[in-house]
C-alpha cells in the first residue's frame, strides 16, 4: 500500500504497487519497493514498456521520438528522491502556498469571476464545465474551466478532424488546433488572456491540482509521455507550469513532456515561485496562448 503526503508526492508503507493508470502506462508491471522507492521518479522499471493506445498510433510515436526519454535505469537525482528535513518544510511549504495562494486568488478575483461567468453564459450554454484529467497517482478529476467552446464541441471536433486532414495533423501532433473553429468569440478571448482557467482556483483548494506543476492532461495523451508519464503521475497537475510559461502552443508536445520531465526532476520550492513570477508576464504578452 501507499499512501500520499500533504503535497502529493508518493512515499511507500510497506509494499509499494504502481497505481492502475501507471501500471497500464507501464505495460502493466507491478514495481518491488526497490524498483519504487520513495516516487516513481526514483523507480527502475526494468523491462516496462509503454502500452499504446490503438487511437494514438502513429502520432504518438512521432511525438516521442522528440521527447527526452530518461533511461528506466538512469539514477534519479531529482529533489523529489531526497529525505530530510529540508524537504519535508519545502513540501509543506507547498501545500500551504497552494491553499492561501487559491484562497487569496480567488477572493480577489470573485468579482471577474462572476462577471465572466455572466458572460460566457449569454449564449445560453453553461458558464463552466469540469473535463476529465488525470491527476496524481493516475487519479481523475474534473478539471474546472469556463467554457470556451460552442456547447456540442466534442461533436463538433470529430467531424472537422473527419473532414479536414490539415487539422487532424495539427491534432495529431499538439492536441489543439491554432484556429479551431468551435471556440466562440468570449471564449477566444478567455484563451488569449489564459482567464478561461481561472476556475482551476478551486481544483486547488480541493487539492486535486498545485497552483504550479505539469498541466493536466487527459488519459489519452498519456500515451506521449512514455515512460516518463511517471514523472507525470508523481504530482499533481497545475495552473500554470514550466511549459505554461514557455510558449506553451508555440512547442512542440515532445518539448512539452520534455519540460514537464525536467520540472519534476528538478523541483524546488523556489523553483516554483520563479514560476509563478513569470506566469503573469506570460500571460499579459499572451505567449503561446491561443
Amino acid at each position: 500500500m501507499q499512501r500520499d503526503d500533504a503535497v502529493g508526492f508518493r512515499q511507500p508503507t510497506v509494499t509499494p504497487v504502481a497505481p492502475e493508470s501507471a501500471r497500464y502506462f507501464m505495460g502493466g508491471h507491478s514495481l518491488s519497493i526497490s524498483q519504487w522507492s520513495l516516487c516513481p521518479m526514483s523507480a527502475s522499471i526494468s523491462g516496462a514498456q509503454t502500452k499504446r493506445h490503438p487511437e494514438a498510433a502513429g502520432s504518438a510515436s512521432e511525438v516521442l521520438s522528440t521527447a527526452t526519454d530518461f533511461s528506466p535505469d538512469e539514477t534519479d537525482e531529482s529533489v523529489f528522491a531526497m529525505s530530510g528535513f529540508r524537504f519535508k518544510v519545502e513540501r509543506s511549504a507547498k501545500v500551504i502556498l497552494d491553499l492561501f495562494g487559491a484562497a487569496l486568488l480567488l477572493l480577489a478575483a470573485s468579482p471577474v469571476l462572476l462577471a465572466l461567468w455572466v458572460l460566457v453564459r449569454l449564449d445560453g450554454g453553461p458558464g463552466t464545465y469540469g473535463h476529465m484529467r488525470v491527476g496524481l497517482n493516475g487519479k481523475k478529476f474534473p478539471c474546472l474551466k469556463f467554457r470556451s467552446m460552442v456547447v456540442n464541441s466534442a461533436q463538433a471536433l470529430d467531424d472537422i478532424l473527419a473532414s479536414d486532414p490539415v487539422a487532424a495533423a495539427e491534432w495529431a501532433a499538439t492536441r489543439k488546433l491554432k484556429n479551431d473553429p468551435r471556440i466562440t468569440p468570449v471564449g477566444r478571448f478567455l484563451r488569449k488572456t489564459s482567464l478561461d482557467e481561472l476556475p482551476q482556483l478551486l481544483n486547488v483548494l480541493r487539492l486535486e491540482m498545485s497552483l504550479v506543476g505539469p498541466r493536466p492532461v487527459v488519459e489519452s495523451e498519456l500515451d506521449y509521455y512514455g515512460r516518463n508519464a511517471r514523472y507525470y503521475l508523481a504530482v499533481r497537475p497545475g495552473v500554470t507550469g514550466l511549459w505554461q510559461v514557455s510558449g506553451r502552443s508555440d512547442t512542440s508536445y515532445g518539448e512539452r513532456v520534455r519540460l514537464d520531465t525536467d520540472y519534476v526532476r528538478g523541483w524546488t520550492l523556489g523553483r516554483d515561485v520563479m514560476i509563478l513570477l513569470k506566469t503573469l508576464p506570460a500571460v499579459l504578452f499572451q505567449k503561446g496562448a491561443h
